[in-house]
């Protein structure tokens, strides 16, 4: 049974409201922001529907209130002449709907159901990570309650406990490196190493060492024995990141040391047992690597025998405004900014978005709108301006200005390839493997490409 708190000042709004309602929802009446609160202290309400404006006090006050308060509530707005802003400022102080009156009997019945669903699926959200048993400041990251990121939770809390490995697959910019910390700060492990290896960023000569260590003196510029990724998260986990990218001549080596748990150093003639829970992740089509023989079925299905798919953001654009304000106000926190807001046009405009880079893409994004916004309220057109193609950037030439000065053509060659290469980085999201691919090259070129002209970039 859902309980729902209606506050108006006219007597026949609440006998029409509570004719309109399930039979069985609960419904509470207060006919002031004053009594709405009053009734708030003594009573577990679900979902609050207020007037816009009433005598002594409105609906906009009663939800700053409630902000002030430190109450969340959803809420649905109803009013005969409210204005734009008053509508706007109520969206921003967290009303779910704005419902003009007399609202018809199926209006009503429509926003109602939508919000409590909205309600079930954020309580179920929070049940599933009390649940998890993980790190609260790991899970906050998961940000949402769309109905895929509820079956992500659930994964997470029911592989977490567990030794199987696990195949984290999803789109860059996912969060699938967030979901392999949660299931590590879940596992009897947590107190134990989390190791992380891009196996997309090691050149294929140094994999090897990388992952299983070396001896002294095993080859050139090895002066001292390291350890390796295996040792280092032994008695804890590894995670291997863009697992798919791995050279198929260093797959059975891995796959020894996961079948045995045994390594060898490269250059060494002792056997170390290894006792590592591994974790992988892949934003591409194993099984399709399989078939055309890039990568070992054998390795495959040791690899996954859990699979966890991380869903795009377009597939769960319902959880746009929490994610939104979560990173405004990480990002505010991290500048030493006030507080900063979207508009419900702002966010109207992101949702039209498709978001091919995803959960990172928004963060990007709202780290840009908090550094050039002057204002604590962000709009639709500081939006669009930020989006791909809004504005920003290159002149309408496209070479911004690159051959207005006297510069030599090495000079020239060097600064277009500089361009081009961080522009295509962009686009991939700053995966390098797709972006050489995508470049035609081979990604050991675009990594000393980069090195040469001096283009910085994080290991993807």
């Amino acid at each position: 049974m859902a309980t729902i708190l209606l506050v108006d000042d006219e007597r026949g709004v609440h006998l029409s409201f509570e004719d309109a309602m399930e039979p069985s929802h609960r419904v509470l009446h207060a006919e002031s922001p004053q009594e709405a609160l009053e009734v708030l202290d003594r009573e577990e309400v679900d979902l609050l529907v207020t007037d816009l404006e009433m005598p002594g006090g409105g609906g906009l006050d009663l939800l700053r209130s409630l902000v002030d308060r430190g109450k969340k509530l959803a809420s649905l707005v109803l009013s005969g002449h409210g204005t734009v802003p008053n509508v706007v400022e109520a969206m921003q102080l967290g009303a779910l709907d704005f419902l003009e009156k007399p609202a018809s009997t199926d209006r009503l019945r429509v926003a109602v159901a939508t919000a409590l669903r909205l309600v079930d699926r954020e309580r179920e959200a929070d049940e599933l990570r009390a649940r998890a048993g993980v790190d609260p400041a790991v899970l906050a990251r998961l940000v949402g309650a769309a109905r895929e990121m509820n079956e992500l939770l659930e994964a997470i809390q029911l592989v977490a406990p567990r030794k199987a490995r696990v195949l984290i697959t999803g789109e860059n910019g996912t969060g699938k490196e967030l979901v392999a910390r949660a299931i590590h700060e879940g596992s009897p492990r947590s107190e134990a190493p989390f190791v992380r290896v891009n196996c997309a960023a090691l050149p294929e000569t140094l994999i090897e060492s990388e992952l299983f260590g070396h001896e002294k003196g095993a080859f050139t510029g090895a002066q001292a024995r390291k350890a390796g990724r295996f040792e280092r998260a032994s008695g804890g986990t590894l995670f291997l990141d863009e697992v798919g990218e791995l050279p198929l001549s260093m797959q059975p080596k891995l796959l020894r040391a996961i079948e045995a748990g045994e390594i060898e150093r490269v250059g060494g003639t002792e056997t170390l047992k290894v006792d590592v829970r591994l974790l992988a992740a892949t934003n591409r089509d194993l099984e399709q690597l399989v078939a055309e023989g890039e990568f070992r079925e054998d390795l495959y299905y040791r690899l996954s025998v859990v699979p966890v798919a991380v869903p795009p953001l377009r597939r769960r654009l319902s959880d746009l405004p929490a994610l939104s304000q979560h990173f405004l106000d990480w990002a505010c926190a991290e500048e030493g900014l006030p507080r900063r807001e979207l508009t419900p046009d702002a966010l109207a405009v992101l949702a039209e978005h498709s978001w091919p880079g995803n959960v990172r893409e928004l963060r990007n994004l709202v780290e840009r709108l908090v550094i050039f916004s002057a204002t604590e309220r962000i709009g639709a057109d500081a939006v669009r301006a930020a989006l791909p193609g809004g504005g920003g950037g290159v002149t309408a030439t496209g070479d911004d200005g690159l051959f207005d000065g006297e510069q030599s053509l090495k000079d020239l060659v060097a600064e277009a390839e500089r361009r081009a290469i961080t522009r295509r980085l962009a686009q991939c999201d700053g995966h390098k493997t797709r972006a050489a691919e995508s470049l035609g090259m081979e990604r050991s070129h675009l990594y000393k490409k980069m090195k040469a002209l001096g283009i910085d970039g994080d290991d993807k």
